[in-house]
């Protein structure tokens, strides 16, 4: 159980936004596929983290795909903009699947637009990552990308108010960066998009076909 911290002091926040606006002037780039397989028993992947597991689909369906994901990872948006349609209407919304995207930010303008979607509320935070990912080259990209990700969200409902708010929020900024830090420790996750198909690891930016050949036998 995550004990609850401390509100921020004044310079916590400073020292968030700090960070966040280095972004502009670093060249990051997203990690490369990787195909390496494993098997994570599943009670440990579900074990409770920093962040409460936000869930698409029927809560008793009985396939688990975890996902964890960087928002500034061009193989994570490919594959939200490719395969996860085809996997959502196949298996999450028939019932067979659900989807939980942890957040495993590859830097701080990912962990920045991962907290955005988090203070959206968790109605609304599934939503927001796809705009975000639908988006990316908009804002991941650019010379100033904490404007252009403010100008995305803006398209949700995100007021400038709001956005420096959630940034200002050194409780949240720790709790996304100890999800990651987590992942990479108890998981050996070192690229995104990483998945665990009922504890079955997959990395990398999947075809359907490849969830096909896991889950269909799940559902026998």
């Amino acid at each position: 159980m995550t004990a609850t911290p401390k509100p921020a002091s004044r310079s916590s926040r400073r020292r968030v936004l700090f960070g966040l606006a280095l972004v502009a002037g670093l060249g990051v780039g997203p990690a490369a596929p990787a195909f390496a397989q494993a098997t994570v028993p599943v009670d440990q992947l579900m074990a409770p983290g920093p962040l409460p597991d936000i869930v698409q689909g029927a809560a008793d369906a009985p396939v688990t795909i975890v996902e964890y994901a960087s928002m500034t990872c061009s193989h994570c948006a490919a594959f939200h903009a490719e395969t996860w349609p085809t996997l959502k209407s196949k298996y999450v919304d028939a019932g067979k699947a659900k989807l939980i995207l942890r957040e495993f930010p590859l830097d701080p303008l990912a962990a920045a637009a991962f907290m955005l979607a988090r203070c959206a509320g968790a109605e609304r935070r599934s939503a927001i990552v796809d705009l975000l990912f639908d988006h990316q080259k908009e804002w991941a990209f650019v010379d100033k990308p904490l404007e252009a990700l403010a100008a995305v969200v803006k398209q949700a409902g995100i007021s400038q108010n709001d956005f420096e708010a959630c940034l200002k929020n050194q409780q949240l900024y720790e709790q996304v960066n100890q999800t990651r830090d987590n992942a990479s420790k108890n998981f050996h996750i070192d690229a995104t998009p990483t998945f665990f198909i009922n504890g079955k690891r997959l990395s990398g930016e999947m075809p359907i076909a490849e969830f096909d050949k896991i889950i269909a036998p799940l559902l026998k």
